[in-house]
């Protein structure tokens, strides 16, 4: 009997994985200790309901999965602050976690710039639009107020929103950038946002060429959640 080939697909995502958890654990140490102790302790509840309710055979076989299932969504987050640490202070970070949104966004980098690598990108979606600067606040708060200025001349009444990343007070910082976006509400129609996106087209025609992220080998920025 001929065997059944591999699946392509499944076989990268099992090499990605293996991938992503050497990175992660070159800066977390102590990833191995964790993952094993998340696995260990969830089994063991279950091992211990199992015996109270005389169910063994049946709270291991769960008490697999679900361990299984825990040290994984340990690992996600993990692995997702590894990837922020890894391009925090780099120019064009907050692009590369911008570019990892789930779901129907247009990002633009470097819609504004100067000449110390400050930086403010562009996100068209349902929120509206979305400016975000990354950088010192003294130097970004000019760029982020001129290019509000230029694109509500393409806008109309439709929002705009700001956000400014760094470690200074009033900024977020790059982890929470992704989830301080999703957050935003839903004011526009999809018909509306595919309007804004073309009406914006025009004003930057020549952004800043910015990578999608400048990560390590092997490592992917995490997407947001659903929402």
């Amino acid at each position: 009997m001929a065997r059944k080939p591999k699946d392509p697909d499944k076989v990268g995502r099992i090499k990605q994985f293996i991938e992503t958890y050497k990175v992660t654990a070159r800066t977390d140490r102590k990833l191995p200790l964790v993952l094993l102790g998340v696995f260990a302790g969830t089994l063991a509840v279950f091992v211990g309901i199992g015996l109270l309710l005389n169910a063994l055979a049946t709270f291991l076989i769960l008490g697999f999965g679900f361990s299984a299932l825990a040290a994984t969504y340990v690992f996600g987050r993990r692995a997702q602050r590894a990837a922020y640490r890894s391009i925090e202070g780099q120019p064009g970070a907050a692009a590369a976690v911008l570019n990892s949104l789930r779901g129907a966004w247009t990002v633009t980098p470097g819609v504004a710039f100067n000449k110390n690598q400050d930086l403010v990108h562009r996100v068209v979606g349902r929120p509206g639009v979305i400016l975000v600067a990354e950088g010192p606040s003294i130097r970004t708060s000019g760029l982020l107020l001129n290019e509000k200025r230029k694109t509500a001349r393409f806008t109309g009444d439709m929002p705009i929103h700001e956000f400014s990343v760094g470690n200074e007070a009033g900024q977020i910082t790059l982890a929470k950038l992704q989830r301080e976006v999703m957050k935003l509400p839903k004011s526009l129609r999809p018909s509306e946002v595919t309007a804004l996106r073309r009406r914006l087209e025009a004003v930057n025609s020549n952004p800043l060429p910015i990578p999608k992220g400048p990560l390590p080998k092997g490592m992917r920025m995490p997407k947001a959640p659903r929402g």
